[in-house]
């Protein structure tokens, strides 16, 4: 497409609430993706260091 000025471009045509709806939805949905990433990544890393900890503990500890 070519477009003639700015305005132009951000209406796409009469499709902009499609275009940049799509577009702000995608964006979204991959910052989220980020995040659970994150937060997977902290979980597994607790859960590493717990059961670090716990084989650590001396034998009589743990009964």
């Amino acid at each position: 497409m070519r477009w003639d000025s700015w305005a132009e471009f951000w209406a796409m045509g009469g499709y902009a609430v499609y275009v940049w709806g799509s577009v702000g939805v995608t964006a979204l949905l991959m910052a989220l993706e980020v995040l659970q990433a994150r937060w997977a990544h902290r979980a597994v890393l607790s859960q590493l260091q717990t059961e670090q900890a716990v084989a650590q503990l001396p034998a009589e500890e743990l009964m």
